[in-house]
């Protein structure tokens, strides 16, 4: 049987939308999904890459959509329950997501995925034991995920002072008006904060109150004390190599005091600071 509009067979179709996913390119995934499906039907193989095409794209209600429908036709697919938990997870709909993790994990007790979001959902719940032994686990089931590497009040106090030391004394004395501080992970109020909400397990910091630039005499709401927040554990995960981890604490002060300093994303990501 033949695709219609492509001339290609459905496994050919399926591997050119899978190679096409692994070179970040989504779009053309969806297209080739959509084509699928609209000559095949529901194929839970078109259905799983969709969905994985839409996480990729940001899109998670319909990464959701697309993952639901793959576990009604094949009920066993551990992968699309893993999915269904992490596009759940990134919606801030946690207590929802944990029952679909723990099936996947029933399902294929090998899954790193599945462990990996777990991991961040014990995280949430403030299980961090429960939740690095999921990390750990993952790792080692596929090292392309993270191992957390620790990160300690000390460390962490001495790599924002070289930051502030680093920058003009005028900077620094503006810092004085500003709290840097660190917490564990995000609040869900601060992640709801974007349309979609920001990935909990991708934000490592965040500038609270008013910059620089919007601060007024008329408006004495903007002159309240400002605040830097790093989050220790995304932190901590975001690389398995402890010299790039720091790395990675010291660009997120930079890139949080750029916020404070009055710049756009845009900005900073011309200064490297994305």
């Amino acid at each position: 049987m033949k695709a219609e509009d492509s001339g290609v067979d459905l496994e050919t179709a399926l591997d050119m939308a899978e190679a096409a996913l692994d070179r970040g390119e989504s779009d053309t995934t969806l297209e080739i999904c959509e084509r699928v499906l609209a000559t095949f039907g529901e194929h839970p193989g078109a259905l799983f890459l969709a969905a994985e095409a839409h996480r990729e794209l940001r899109d998670l209600e319909a990464a959701e959509d697309c993952y639901r429908r793959v576990v009604h036709i094949q009920p066993d697919h551990a992968p699309s329950w893993s999915g269904l938990a992490g596009a759940l997870f990134d919606q801030l709909r946690f207590d929802e997501a944990f029952p679909y993790v723990s099936r996947a994990i029933r399902l294929d007790a090998t899954h790193p995925d599945a462990y990996w979001w777990r991991g961040l959902l014990r995280e949430r719940r403030g299980d961090f034991t429960g939740s690095d032994r999921d990390i750990r686990r993952a790792h080692r089931l596929d090292p392309t995920f993270p191992k957390r590497v620790p990160l300690d009040d000390e460390t962490l106090e001495a790599v924002v002072e070289e930051c502030v030391q680093a920058m003009h004394p005028s900077i620094q004395e503006y810092l004085k008006q500003v709290t840097i501080l660190a917490e564990d992970i995000p609040e869900e109020d601060v992640l709801a904060g974007w349309d979609p909400p920001m990935p909990p397990a991708e934000i490592l910091g965040y500038f609270t109150g008013s910059s620089l630039m919007d601060r007024t005499l008329d408006n004495p709401w903007s002159n309240l004390p400002s605040a830097i927040v790093l989050y220790r554990r995304n932190l901590e995960r975001i690389a398995d190599d402890r010299e790039r981890m720091l790395e990675e604490l010291r660009i997120t002060v930079m890139h949080e005091v750029g916020h404070y300093l009055g710049l756009d994303e845009d900005d900073l990501t011309e200064r490297g600071l994305d």
